[in-house]
């Protein structure tokens, strides 16, 4: 089975953030997300895939090459202009003789591969949908299915008076090669707005699974926030680098920590970070690769990038500190700031 990886867009509801890095590249316990998504792809023996690139293209393709590192295979699919999400499936076509899946990088989730499958292939379905459960339905769309799975209704992005639904789609996708034989060929073409309501209106084979797994989309800074918090809960399952020192409580390689400072979980602690006497650090808090931590500093609930310098005093909270920024000494910062170098 071969896979499609949405990686193009700008990932606008994410700036500042995404101002000079792409969306699937912010990490997420120091890990691109779409690092993750490549990891669960991988764990359901999925290992041939296509990627397509726009926005900061060349800093996706230079940190995963030809997927190799991670025991996969990865082509790539420059769209110049964007094509949209079916457009750009459409582009790589001659990639797919069978079933494949599509599904978006910057997508946080352990989702059941296999299993979503299986529902396909046992329903005969033209395409499957996979949909989650939220209190949230207005950044999504909402999607009503039969009590077989069969899609009966679906609005993209719908207002409060279009609400019939807790049940989002997820930007996760399995389709038969037929699909092709819908989407245009050398146009801009959306799932959510185009295909999928076509596809209901010609009354094709078409099913949606509700998932019981992890799944946010990494879409804005309060779910950016709140992935890395149930990441560092346990909530989804994914591989946190480093080694687990204590229950909750994740240090990197070459990392330096001084014996009189305090790690409380849940934590991680990136490679060759130094962090100096009487230093407070968690919980909740994600500290990249080269960090320095000075003496007496407090940091919590917060995500700090590589090669970020704190002065010794500082204090923060609920904050994210971009690469390479330096907090100088005796300050403190609280409350959901974000800090970056320009």
């Amino acid at each position: 089975m071969k896979a499609f990886v949405m990686a193009a867009g700008a990932g606008t509801r994410l700036r500042p953030l995404t101002y000079s890095i792409p969306k699937p590249m912010v990490p997420v316990v120091n890990k691109p997300v779409l690092e993750h998504t490549l990891e669960n792809l991988k764990k359901h023996g999925i290992e041939d895939m296509v990627m397509n690139l726009h926005y900061y293209g060349g800093m996706i393709k230079d940190y995963f090459g030809d997927g190799s590192k991670l025991g996969i295979n990865i082509e790539y699919s420059y769209e110049k202009k964007l094509l949209g999400t079916a457009g750009g499936v459409k582009k790589k076509e001659d990639f797919f003789d069978d079933t494949f899946i599509v599904l978006s990088g910057d997508g946080l989730t352990d989702l059941d591969l296999t299993g979503v499958l299986n529902f396909h292939r046992k329903k005969k379905a033209l395409a499957t949908m996979a949909l989650k459960e939220v209190d949230s339905k207005f950044d999504y769309g909402v999607t009503l299915c039969d009590k077989s799975g069969r899609i009966k209704k679906f609005i993209e992005k719908p207002r409060w008076s279009d609400v019939f639904s807790n049940t989002v789609n997820t930007g996760i996708y399995i389709f038969e090669p037929e699909i092709f034989r819908y989407i245009p060929k050398g146009e801009f073409y959306d799932f959510g707005s185009q295909l999928w309501p076509k596809l209901l209106s010609m009354k094709k084979n078409i099913y949606g699974i509700v998932i019981n797994n992890y799944w946010t989309d990494v879409g804005n800074l309060k779910e950016y926030r709140q992935g890395q918090r149930d990441a560092l809960d346990g909530k989804i399952k994914l591989n946190i680098p480093g080694e687990e020192r204590k229950k909750g409580i994740y240090v990197s390689r070459g990392a330096k920590i001084d014996k009189r400072t305090k790690l409380i979980a849940p934590c991680v602690v990136g490679s060759d970070c130094v962090i100096e006497k009487n230093s407070i650090i968690g919980p909740h808090t994600v500290i990249a690769a080269k960090c320095k931590i000075a003496s007496g500093a407090v940091v919590s609930n917060s995500i700090l990038w590589g090669r970020v310098e704190v002065a010794k005093n500082v204090k923060l909270d609920n904050c994210i500190i971009g690469y390479r920024a330096k907090v100088v000494s005796d300050i403190s910062v609280y409350e959901g700031t974000i800090l970056l170098v320009d």
